[in-house]
């Protein structure tokens, strides 16, 4: 099957020193990119240096040690060149919304570059699987591949078989209508078309990765946390403008920051004309 785009689209997977998407670093990237062309996908992989330890039950988990890594480039010396290799594509990975693409966010902020991805779409086959047939990547790839899973969590083998897994998806619920768990009818939700995969995969309630912002009912961006729980970001932090330093200030994610900075500077300027 060759997937319907109208754009680029790049699956990738990480590894990384452990699940802290601000504190952790990455040690592994692996991505494969498809073209809106049709051209032939490229594929590419790499070992990182993470500058930082890497515990051993995270060993455990992915099998890559302070040795394997201690002569590979960081992430510093590598983001030019993978800012440039995803372009604008959409991504798309096994968990990668909420995992995957923050992580790789914060490495991101951290070598100086904006990577923004309000104008991609994200497709996370986690999602499809989890709403679908809730089960692990192992077994979703028995359960759409027919074919046990070798390497997991190696990111390459593991990007592959996500790859794999939404082509199987996309074969069996083709013209499937589903009910969610709130009564809403859904007709053929997963179709070959990776808006409609974004649509289906993404919380459009909430606003970022680590889930500190949601919408509400009208489409206004309110507080997920704190002391200003549902109560309007912008609004809340043009007026309290040492919260609004304290959030810059504090462990929020690079996600979390360019929101409010650009609700802030939204409202600025409504209130001003």
């Amino acid at each position: 099957m060759e997937f319907n785009l109208d754009r680029d689209i790049v699956f990738f997977d990480v590894e990384s020193t452990g699940l802290n998407v601000i504190r952790d670093r990455i040690i592994q990237l692996a991505m494969i990119k498809y073209h809106k062309d049709g051209r032939e996908p490229e594929e590419w992989s790499m070992l990182i240096n993470p500058g930082i330890p890497i515990p051993a039950e995270s060993t455990a988990v992915h099998g890559i040690t302070a040795a394997d890594v201690a002569n590979k480039p960081t992430f510093f010396q590598l983001a030019e060149k993978i800012y440039r290799w995803i372009g604008d594509a959409d991504l798309g990975g096994y968990n990668s919304n909420r995992f995957d693409i923050p992580i790789l966010m914060e490495e991101f902020a951290r070598s100086g570059i904006t990577f923004d991805i309000d104008n991609r779409r994200t497709i996370d086959v986690q999602r499809i699987f989890y709403k679908m047939e809730p089960r692990t990547l192992k077994a979703a790839y028995r359960f759409y591949c027919n074919e046990d899973l070798v390497d997991a969590h190696d990111a390459l083998a593991d990007v592959r078989a996500t790859v794999d897994v939404l082509k199987g998806q996309l074969d069996k619920y083709s013209g499937i209508t589903v009910e969610t768990d709130d009564g809403e009818t859904l007709v053929d939700p997963v179709k070959n078309d990776m808006q409609v995969l974004h649509d289906f995969t993404n919380d459009l309630n909430t606003v970022d990765a680590t889930q500190r912002l949601r919408r509400s009912p009208d489409g206004e961006i309110l507080f997920n946390f704190g002391k200003y729980v549902n109560q309007p970001v912008a609004k809340v932090l043009y007026e309290d403008k040492q919260y609004y330093n304290w959030m810059m200030e504090k462990e929020f994610s690079t996600q979390v920051k360019q929101i409010i900075q650009r609700l802030v500077k939204e409202y600025a300027q409504k209130m001003r004309s």
